[in-house]
């Protein structure tokens, strides 16, 4: 199958974070017709994994199967494909399916491929795949980096921020204690704090992604939450502890999910470059060795307008095959 028929393929079949197993099952059918070992391992019932092998794999590409929403199905153009995971991570998994079977044409052996669930919300498929390693010293991630390898990458940390009040008639607010009015003061706390900056991995930043109060405008709500989110340089306990002693006592404060920034090796003659987003490596160090590289750009992923660019898919293809064979060499 054609590269780009195969990322469209891919695309057109909806995986949304939760919803992966049948992208999961038509990826397993069609690297089975091409000769490949295949397991599908559920992370989570009704949740499979994707483990292909041929032989037993000392390198292994790997990338992940959900996207975000709202699906929506692909197109093309002369130069690109569009359509929800053309980038993230449709396209990467096309061109790594196409750069085993290349391999395994030239008689390259020990070769291994691992599709994994949930890494837009909380990397549940990889945490799964590390408690069942196979055996592999290098991992090739793949990640929309433009074909440039990945050296560093900021962490994640999410953290639910809730707090309560006292319900009355909005027309006698002496009588109740607004919740959201106490969110809202935290959350202008946080934006004048100082955060943590790296020489490689620069800036921590933060967005406010979701904000949940009250039930009618003329009640004094009593209840109110929002989710943050930080992009991490560093500790992620440490940071937690800081916004803690801004917001005080105006709410409670819950950690929802921390992945530590990674700093990464290189490997001669790719270019570099250090990314602001995360991925399943840091859940994946039973693996072996971390890499990360791929096509297409992070800047159009989660949009309405995602899209790769064919040509970066064909590099890809070649700059996969010949990372393998030099980690096989021992020359990476």
């Amino acid at each position: 199958m054609e590269l780009s028929e195969l990322t469209r393929q891919l695309i057109d079949i909806e995986s949304i974070t939760g919803n992966e197993k049948n992208v999961a099952v038509f990826v397993r059918d069609h690297l089975a017709k091409l000769g490949a070992q295949v397991e599908l391992e559920e992370a989570e019932p009704g949740r499979p994994n994707v483990f292909a092998s041929w032989g037993k794999p000392d390198v292994v590409l790997s990338t992940h199967l959900d996207t975000v929403p709202p699906f929506f199905p692909s197109r093309e153009d002369e130069q690109f494909i569009y359509g929800r995971g053309a980038c993230d991570a449709k396209g990467i998994l096309a061109a790594q399916v196409e750069a085993a079977c290349r391999l395994h044409a030239e008689g390259v052996r020990d070769v291994g491929l691992l599709f994994l669930v949930g890494e837009e919300r909380n990397s549940a498929g990889a945490m799964a795949a590390n408690r069942k390693p196979r055996g592999s010293r290098y991992l090739i991630n793949g990640e929309p980096t433009e074909n440039k390898l990945a050296i560093g990458t900021k962490g994640v940390l999410r953290l639910e921020m809730e707090a309560k009040g006292r319900m009355a008639h909005s027309a006698y607010p002496e009588l109740g204690e607004s919740a959201t009015e106490k969110l809202v003061e935290a959350l202008y706390r946080l934006r004048a704090m100082s955060l943590p900056e790296d020489a490689l991995l620069g800036r921590t930043t933060y967005n406010i992604g979701i904000l949940q109060g009250g039930i009618a405008p003329n009640v004094i709500p009593d209840s109110a939450r929002a989710e943050v989110m930080y992009r991490l340089v560093g500790p992620g306990d440490e940071l937690q502890q800081a916004v803690e002693r801004v917001v005080g006592t105006l709410v409670t404060v819950k950690k929802v999910l921390e992945i530590p920034p990674v700093k990464l090796g290189r490997i001669d003659g790719l270019e570099t470059v250090v990314v602001a987003f995360s991925t399943d490596i840091p859940a994946l160090s039973n693996w072996g060795q971390p890499f990360l590289l791929g096509p297409g750009s992070v800047r159009v992923a989660h949009t309405d307008h995602e899209r790769i660019p064919k040509a970066e898919l064909v590099q890809a293809v070649e700059i996969y095959v010949k990372m393998v064979k030099n980690l096989k060499k021992g020359t990476g």
